[in-house]
């Protein structure tokens, strides 16, 4: 019993001690705001949630629509045009994040210096967060744009491959 006391209160203690060190570890990063994988995918132009509101109310996107296109039964000109616009946006979404990545290494300079004036650090912020919000609007722009080349009957399909929505009565599944 007394094992089990001191086996609680050594838990206890670890779990206080971890909220009042939620970054430990983090200082060794290139960039304190940012992971080593968020890096990456900005400069990849990943996704990383920023299209949910699109993606989870029936307007699709277009690399997972491209992955789905037998099942969608995309027809050439809709593959096309899907690819074009899966590329178009990739370049965007490249540019946009390797600038938001440098917009956060100068930010994380500004502080590394030690001399952080609040008219300069207002417009680092402000620059980081023009960029975090075009990064968001290419991803949001390109799920609004890929609903327009796909039929109702082609995003109602998507939605249940996808997973969000339940197959209608009497339908069913490749």
């Amino acid at each position: 019993m007394k094992n089990l006391v001191v086996l609680v209160l050594v838990a206890a203690a670890t779990a206080a001690q971890a909220q009042h060190q939620p970054y430990s570890g983090q200082q060794g990063r290139e960039i304190k705001a940012l992971s080593a994988e968020e890096i990456e995918q900005y400069r990849a132009g990943a996704g990383m949630g920023f299209a949910k509101a699109a993606e989870l109310n029936h307007y699709p996107g277009p690399m997972h629509v491209l992955e789905l296109a037998d099942r969608l039964e995309l027809s050439p000109e809709q593959r096309a045009a899907t690819k074009s616009l899966t590329d178009a946006h990739k370049v965007e979404a490249r540019a946009i994040g390797a600038k938001l990545v440098e917009a956060e290494s100068r930010l994380e300079a500004l502080f590394r210096s030690g001399k952080v004036e609040q008219a300069v650090l207002a417009k680092a912020v402000s620059e980081a967060a023009g960029l975090q919000g075009e990064y968001r609007l290419s991803h949001l722009e390109t799920h609004r744009r890929m609903r327009a080349l796909l039929t109702q009957e082609q995003v109602a399909r998507y939605d249940q491959l996808r997973g969000y929505a339940k197959p209608a009565a009497g339908a069913h599944r490749h």
